[in-house]
This record gives C-alpha cells, structure tokens and sequence, in this order.
C-alpha cells in the first residue's frame, strides 16, 4: 500500500523532510515505525523514543497498534499540550 507519511516539529528536523510517500507492507502503526526506523540512522534516531511520539492516522489519533488497512495517511507528532 502506498502512505503519506507526515513528521512535525523535531521529528520532522532529525529526518530532514515533513513528508515522505512511501510503499508500505506494514498492519499496523508499530510496524510501520519498525519499517521506518530500518531505514537509516535518522529515521532510529526520531523513533528511538516512541513514549515521546504521537501518531495519526488519517487525522484520527492512534496509538501504535492500529491497524492500516485502508489508511492514506499516517502523521508522527510530539505530544501536545494544551492552554
């Protein structure tokens, strides 16, 4: 399956791009971020630390054991913190 994969603030900052589309075989958010984090050193580098990362799935939050199928996009974010 073919995903838009979205990274905001610093996570966007260490893979050096905001976006990515990419051919995926991945069930579910975990693998996609296993799949990711193979990559290369920046992509480990930003999902080294998943209790400090958030997900979406198309722009529904997720956490990492949600399923794929079917899915456009997935976006990878810092907790947010309200006022």
């Amino acid at each position: 399956m073919t995903l838009d994969v979205l990274y905001f603030a610093w996570l966007r900052e260490r893979i050096g791009a905001p976006r990515e589309r990419i051919e995926t075989g991945a069930a579910t958010v975990r693998d996609l971020v296993a799949e990711l984090s193979a990559r290369d050193d920046w992509h480990a580098a930003a999902f080294a630390d998943m209790a400090a990362v958030r997900c979406a799935v198309d722009q529904q939050l997720a956490d990492l054991d949600a399923p794929l199928a079917g899915a456009r996009e997935v976006a990878f974010f810092p907790p947010m913190t309200g006022g």
